[in-house]
């Protein structure tokens, strides 16, 4: 399935059988309001594969989609347990999407343009987060996580430019990703939408975050919320927008790799996120290495 690049050694079989499930999601769900697309932007955990890069060159190319210009985000916390969480994940994802509107990390989106010329945009507006205490489901099913932004978001922005992550408190288990994001419609608004596994104690999908002082599953969230947040303004919806040859968008292209210690946003916090993959800095012979050894990686600053 066109960008589903989670396929590695060891996680075949749960790519296949999660391609046949999200497939389902291009389709519209029992109700006709409501129609979710395929999940893509897949985090495969450490190891599962090197970033690929096309046939000729490791550039992204242009397929003639929309770009998000600028994100009207609200996070969700979706779970029994969110309720009586008494960790720092919560205030922690609300301070990362507080900070990441006009920050040095969401300008590595901005050289990618739609076919009018315009630009992906760093204008970030947070609207905070919504607790939904009924029992999650897992990743397995984009038109369930859909409904579940529909059923919590009663005003879905307008614009279109909504974008609405959902973070459960299901462990992931032996599913071969850490988190995806798509996008679909609710009342023939298009929105876009995340989801996330919960990540405490999983080595995986773990970035190693030892200089902020974050729990390690608040540093395991954030940096895979980087890398979503971040394909979601380049590639959001079909028929997509930007990709390399092999379907890897800027974020899976960089994954597990860091410019830096740390990521610091303009609302004086910090965060160990991965770099985003930029044609311009590959080019050039400026950015740094992703695991694959190709020099086109920023942000980690």
């Amino acid at each position: 399935m066109k960008r589903m690049t989670m396929i590695g050694a060891g996680v075949i079989a749960v790519a296949l059988a999660l391609a046949s499930t999200i497939a389902g999601g291009t389709v519209a769900s029992a109700r006709p309001e409501l129609v979710a697309g395929a999940a893509h932007g897949l985090i495969k955990p450490h190891g599962a594969a090197k970033a690929s890069g096309g046939t000729r060159t490791p550039n992204m190319t242009y397929h003639g989609g929309a770009v998000m210009t600028q994100a009207v985000t609200q996070a969700i916390f979706w779970g029994t347990s969110w309720g009586t969480d008494t960790s720092d994940k919560i205030t922690g994802i609300d301070s990362l999407y507080r900070g990441l509107g006009g920050s040095n990390y969401a300008r590595t989106n901005t050289e990618y343009t739609n076919s009018s010329g315009t630009h992906v945009g760093t204008a970030v507006t947070y609207n905070g987060h919504v607790n939904d205490s009924s029992a999650a489901s897992g990743g397995g099913s984009t038109s369930a996580i859909l409904a579940e932004v529909q059923r919590v978001i009663t005003n879905p922005d307008p614009s279109g430019n909504g974008y609405y992550p959902v973070y459960t408190d299901v462990p992931r288990g032996s599913a071969g990703y850490c988190a995806w994001h798509s996008s679909g419609t609710i009342n023939g608004i298009r929105v876009q939408f995340g989801f996330f596994w919960k990540l405490d104690g999983d080595a995986g999908c773990d970035p190693q975050d030892s200089v902020n002082g974050h729990s390690q599953g608040l540093a395991a969230l954030a940096n895979v919320s980087g890398h979503e947040f971040s394909e979601m303004m380049t590639d959001p919806a079909s028929p997509g927008a930007w990709y390399d040859g092999s379907g890897a968008e800027n974020g899976d292209k960089c994954a597990w790799t860091y410019g830096g210690p740390t990521v610091t946003l303009p609302n004086n916090t910090q965060w160990k996120i991965q770099g985003e993959w930029s044609n311009a800095a590959y080019t050039a012979g400026t950015g740094y290495p992703n695991s694959a050894g190709q020099k086109g990686c920023l942000g980690g600053l």
